[in-house]
C-alpha cells in the first residue's frame, strides 16, 4: 500500500534533511519508506514535489505523522505563530478512488 501527497520544492528539504538524516529516521521509526521525487521532478501542473509513502497501513500512518509534524514545526518556527489557514496538505488522489472519497452526492465528505 502507498500514498503520495504533496509538497513545496522548499520545504522538501525539512522532510530530507542534512544528508538525508530526517528521512533516513522517519523510516527507522515507522517501518515504511519514504521516497521525495528528485528536485526538479514535480507533479504536473505545480511546482511541488512528490513524497511517496509505502508500507503496512500503521507504518505509513506513522510515517505520514512524522512527517507533518515535522513541516508544521518548521512553519512555527518561521512564522512565530501556530499554523494558520494558509497551510495545506495536497493528497494525491486515483480518479478511480474519487467517487469512494467523496460518497454519492457528497454524502461522505
Amino acid at each position: 500500500m502507498y500514498i503520495r501527497f504533496l509538497v513545496s520544492n522548499a520545504t522538501a528539504g525539512s522532510v530530507i534533511g542534512k544528508g538525508g538524516s530526517t528521512i533516513t529516521e522517519f523510516q527507522s521509526k515507522s517501518g515504511a519508506r519514504i521516497q521525495l521525487s528528485r528536485n526538479h521532478e514535480t507533479f504536473p501542473g505545480t511546482s511541488d514535489r512528490i513524497i511517496m509513502v509505502s508500507g503496512a497501513i500503521d507504518d505509513i500512518l506513522k510515517a505520514m505523522e512524522l512527517i507533518l509534524a515535522k513541516l508544521f514545526d518548521e512553519l512555527n518556527v518561521e512564522d512565530n505563530e501556530d499554523v494558520g489557514p494558509r497551510t495545506k496538505v495536497r493528497l494525491i488522489v486515483p480518479n478511480s478512488s474519487c467517487g469512494s472519497i467523496i460518497g454519492k452526492g457528497g454524502a461522505t465528505i
